[in-house]
């Protein structure tokens, strides 16, 4: 007798449709699995034997084909042994209701019969339901993270006798939707720009960098307060909306990283490689081609702490995702596409020793020194770091002053309004941010007046500018105007956009 049941499987963060086909028949006793699958795909055999036993049902010995169908297409992981035990439960009469031909089944079993729960469910839901299909069986782990999805009905069960019940007439309730707004965690991050003791000018930078999308890099002496301050970028961002949100949830479910519990993610992404970080760690690979940290820090802040000491190829692998704002991860079995929509904020030290330029230490490198290490942050990468800031030593009286600074929510109300500005602004562009803008949205919302032309020209010639990092500092002028208030960029606001190039005024 043959029996199929729907299924869905993943390549990268889109879902197919899989057909799970069950043929069992007269003969020897056997077991053949067909149809492209990976290692883990075709050791159900076992689970789903153990599982169908181990719940009260009857194993049949015959001759037992399955084929998941379409047949050139890899299929990965256990996400298939829900459907697969299900077939031949149906296939052999144990399943009377034909009603199961309804349902998208996934699930891993454990050799109890008990379901396990399974990554990637909300790219499936997604990518199944834009398919046509509605009704799905999941594991009862996945409940919470198929609950923000609307428009279908699941049912997320413990385990196969549950849903060989259910299959069978028994009632169940399905999951229930939940609402995003009223899941948002309202929680602290633990830091605070009141905290943050001096450092004036790097806040102002931090503010302007969130408020345009802008990347940034701080350069200073060890202990400055470096680290701190990029702990503290999340804390002023604008909160995630539901849709930003979805795009997470799907990169973070997809590497296995998700919350079960929460189901969701609701705050922004705060990522922090170490330096020794390979390539396919960074940008996305492996054999599966998993999403790398540029895509785990999507709608986020990617943390470079002391970024000369990440390996030059892993650095220049950047240039990409930071141009692009997505990767494209190749692979001998696979070319899938991630999100890369990040804040980049790295720190460095000006030298080896940390102590170039301070106005408290002295700096023992030569000038060879100096310059081969800060040689290690190529050109073409600078040019896409729009606010290069340097960060010096406080004062004790500014250590242990009891003055308390502005607070990350004052400063995210000001980001919060400059952000409206924006959107209103790019309605009809298709982008959101100052940073986002290309060579038509320049032209159109970065008109300046002579005096800033003669400002921006002896920059370029004195600073040695490409026209990527002219742009840039085009860019940020406009997110400094729109913090003023302004609606034309005036030279004051050119001016403090070329300050905030520390490397191109101090090495060139």
């Amino acid at each position: 007798m043959l029996a199929k049941i729907k299924s869905y499987a993943l390549d990268g963060l889109n879902g197919y449709s899989v057909d799970v086909e069950v043929d069992i028949n007269s003969g020897l006793p056997g077991y053949e699995l067909v149809g492209l699958a990976s290692t883990a795909t075709k050791e159900s055999k076992e689970r789903v034997r153990s599982a169908i036993k181990n719940s009260g049902y009857q194993y049949p010995a015959k001759r037992i084909t399955v084929n998941l169908a379409p047949a050139d297409t890899k299929k990965e992981g256990p996400m298939f042994d829900l459907a697969i035990a299900t077939g031949i439960l149906a296939a052999t009469g144990q399943i009377e209701n034909r009603a199961y031909k309804d349902f998208v089944m996934i699930g891993e079993l454990s050799l109890d019969g008990k379901l396990r729960q399974v990554n990637g469910i909300m790219p499936i839901l997604i990518s199944a339901m834009q398919g046509g299909c509605r009704k799905f069986i999941l594991p009862e782990g996945n409940a919470r993270e198929a609950s923000y999805i609307d428009g279908i009905e699941v049912y997320a069960l413990s385990g196969l006798a549950e849903a060989v019940e259910f299959l069978n007439g028994a009632e169940y309730a399905a999951v229930e939707t939940s609402d995003y707004v009223a899941s948002c965690e309202r929680h602290g991050y633990g830091v605070d720009f009141a905290d943050v003791k001096g450092q004036t000018v790097a806040k102002r930078a931090m503010e302007i960098a969130v408020a345009g999308g802008h990347n940034a890099l701080m350069i200073g002496p060890p202990g400055a307060g470096k680290t701190m301050l990029a702990k503290c970028v999340p804390t002023i961002m604008p909160e995630m909306t539901f849709e930003e949100a979805i795009e997470v949830t799907k990169v973070h479910s997809v590497a296995g990283i998700l919350d079960a519990g929460v189901g969701i993610v609701t705050t922004r992404p705060f990522r922090t490689p170490h330096h020794t970080t390979t390539v396919p760690a960074l940008i996305g690979g492996g054999a599966k081609a998993k999403p790398g940290e540029v895509s785990l820090a999507n709608h986020g802040v990617l943390f470079l702490d002391e970024m000369p000491e990440y390996s030059r190829h892993a650095l220049e692998t950047l240039r990409q995702p930071l141009e692009d704002r997505k990767v494209t991860v190749s692979r001998v079995q696979s070319t899938v596409e991630y999100p890369a929509n990040f804040m980049l904020i790295a720190s460095m030290n000006p030298c080896p020793c940390g102590n170039f330029g301070s106005k408290n230490q002295i700096c023992r490198c030569t000038p060879t020194q100096i310059h081969n290490y800060v040689s290690k942050l190529s050109g073409p990468l600078m040019d896409r770091i729009d606010l290069q800031i340097e960060v010096d030593n406080i004062s004790y009286d500014e250590l242990r002053g009891m003055q308390k600074a502005e607070s990350s929510a004052q400063i995210k109300e000001r980001i919060n309004r400059v952000r409206a500005v924006q959107r209103e602004r790019f309605k009809d562009d298709g982008i959101f941010t100052n940073a986002e803008m290309g060579s038509r949205e320049l032209g159109k919302y970065c008109k300046i007046d002579q005096n800033c032309e003669r400002l921006l020209s002896k920059a370029f010639e004195k600073l040695n500018l490409s026209a990527r990092g002219t742009t840039r500092i085009l860019k940020v002028a406009r997110t400094i105007a729109d913090i003023e208030g302004c609606e034309d960029i005036l030279p004051a606001h050119i001016a403090e956009a070329i300050q905030y190039r520390g490397l191109d005024r101090k090495y060139n």
